[in-house]
């Protein structure tokens, strides 16, 4: 009796198909090889797809780093977040006059150039855009809105940046803007200088450095300006509104008599509670009153050209800021004057120039 195989299994004949030439190992092959070589075409399509995406994210890092670095990168950053104390700010403590209509714009269409910050370990310095963050705070303390006003749209700059870097870019914006007095410019030169943290070797380095995007003679208006405030000290309550003719005249006296600067001190300070407009009249009388070298005699040369007067008056609620200068006059109001019919503003001028003859 002969062995049979365990595993053999009789099939007819006529149920085995025939095999087409040609395909008789793919016919043949199981379902677990199947299986092993789907799995392994989706590992592979899996691995392209994830070098894709590897790629994709090392690019757009990148990207990110670079446009960091040029500080266009913006953020919502809570308002909390930010200290405007770390640079000293070249503009005159005190509320902005214009900055209800910062506000109004802001309502209206939103903040179109965004504050810049540097990140720090526990928040954000403020470098530009002081303005800017004064009118958000007021908006959030008036309207108690923290979804519209808590945060504010800023641009991240490189925390890498030098001192001296961070004040440039504060120096520029503002006087691109074309709206910061000279006295402010010298002020900021002067706590530059005095800063610890900044490089400033004295003060004619610091305006070099800081204003190196102005001309030369502008360079030494600030140089100017800066001296005579360090001659007055706290004596002057408004050098900001000091205009650039005025304040070289008060210097130029000061730098010839250096003894006459007590004497400036000691009237200013005899009006504690005088306007900006009293402290300009006190400044032209002393400059006008220069002492003739080598001689006692005083003379009152005429104002020189170019001379600028500049005064807030308050009207209501509001409060109008006037320009005069030789030939021309600016008055400057948070008030539509399209709006006014055309006889009655030729009524007010009328009304205006026939009180400056009187």
């Amino acid at each position: 009796m002969s062995k049979r195989r365990v595993f053999d299994i009789g099939f007819p004949d006529d149920a085995i198909e025939p095999v087409p030439a040609g395909t008789e190992t793919a016919s043949r092959r199981s379902p677990m090889a199947a299986a092993i070589s789907e799995n392994a075409e989706a590992l592979r399509d899996r691995a392209e797809v994830e070098a894709q995406i590897r790629a994709e994210n090392d690019a757009l890092a990148h990207e990110f780093v670079r446009l960091k670095k040029l500080g266009v990168v913006v953020d919502m950053i809570p308002l909390d977040d930010i200290r405007a104390q770390a640079l000293t700010r070249d503009r005159a403590i005190g509320r902005d006059d214009e900055l209800d209509e910062l506000k109004e714009s802001i309502r209206a269409i939103g903040l179109s150039n965004p504050i810049r910050v540097v990140a720090r370990d526990d928040g954000f310095d403020l470098v530009q855009g002081y303005r800017r963050l004064s009118a958000y705070l007021e908006l959030l303390a008036e309207t108690g809105d923290t979804e519209s006003w808590g945060r504010i749209p800023a641009g991240l700059v490189p925390a890498d940046g030098s001192m001296e870097g961070l004040y440039r870019r504060m120096v520029d914006e503002n006087m691109i803007r074309r709206d910061v007095s000279f006295a402010e410019m010298a002020e900021l030169a002067r706590a530059y200088t005095a800063d610890p943290d900044t490089p400033a070797t004295g003060l004619d380095t610091t305006i070099a450095t800081l204003y190196a995007s102005a001309n030369r003679q502008k360079r030494i208006y600030i140089r100017n300006f800066a001296r005579m405030l360090d001659a007055l000290g706290e004596s002057l309550l408004y050098a900001p509104e000091i205009p650039r003719a005025l304040g070289l005249a008060v210097w130029k006296r000061i730098d010839r008599e250096p003894e006459t600067a007590a004497r400036l001190r000691a009237r200013l300070a005899t009006e504690p509670t005088r306007s900006a407009e009293r402290e300009l009249d006190i400044l032209r009388e002393y400059a006008e009153s220069a002492v003739g070298a080598g001689q006692g005699d005083t003379v009152s040369p005429a104002r020189k050209p170019g001379a600028k007067t500049t005064l807030r008056v308050a009207h209501g609620a509001e409060m109008a800021q006037l320009s005069a200068s030789e030939g021309r006059i600016e008055l400057r109001l948070p008030r539509d004057f399209t709006a006014i019919d055309r006889s009655r503003l030729e009524r007010a001028v009328t009304a205006f120039l026939s009180a400056l003859d009187e």
